[in-house]
């Protein structure tokens, strides 16, 4: 098996494992029994669990930047581009229930590490909805009091939440779409600007 092709399948093991244990309860020995390779293996490739689990994020939300950007890329009004982003994080979110629940529950941990982490790659990209109530904003789209920081927060946290639902099987009579349409409703209405 090609080099990269391990890394990927560790991975991809340790979200599951790290979704299902936690992370403080997934051992390293999990991790190589659910990618079907030694327990060594994965020290040729991570240091520790939280190499590991910010090579997780790294790898997902990295993912998950490239193709929120390139979709953007084709679109000018800061409302449909609010809603691609809502679409394509629901999507992925449902998608991949496993790192969906990673994110719920690691993202959140105080470790020093992943505060760090947090801050950084993470950070991007949920600025990337800051930046869509920036460009509205100049735009006259949206309210001008509106602040961009607070805004992606409250719609991140949203997301979140409908995500956490999904993973737990309520509410899943809805689709995808529907659910984006919806959220991007909710917040565009409270975020437009007055057109007196």
């Amino acid at each position: 098996m090609k080099s990269a092709d391990k890394h990927a399948k560790i991975i991809r093991a340790a979200t599951k494992v790290f979704a299902k244990k936690g992370f403080f309860n997934a051992r390293i020995s999990d991790i190589a029994k659910e990618a079907k390779v030694a327990d060594g293996t994965i020290y040729l490739y991570f240091n520790n669990k939280f190499d590991i689990l910010i090579s997780v994020f790294e790898q997902e939300i990295g993912k998950l930047i490239d193709q929120v950007r390139l979709l953007l890329d084709k679109e000018d009004d800061p409302r449909k581009m609010l809603e691609i982003f809502i679409t394509k994080h629901l999507t992925e979110m449902k998608k991949n229930r496993n790192l969906a629940e990673v994110i719920q529950i690691e993202l959140r941990q105080t470790n020093k590490l992943i505060r760090d982490y947090r801050n950084n790659r993470f950070a991007e990209y949920v600025n990337i909805v800051s930046t869509i109530i920036k460009k509205g904003q100049e735009e006259k789209i949206f309210r001008q009091d509106i602040l961009p920081g607070i805004a992606k927060r409250a719609i991140f946290g949203a997301l979140d939440e409908i995500s956490r639902i999904w993973n737990l099987n309520l509410d899943t009579n809805y689709t995808v779409e529907e659910t984006a349409r919806q959220v991007a409703d909710i917040f565009q209405k409270g975020i437009l600007a007055n057109k007196d």
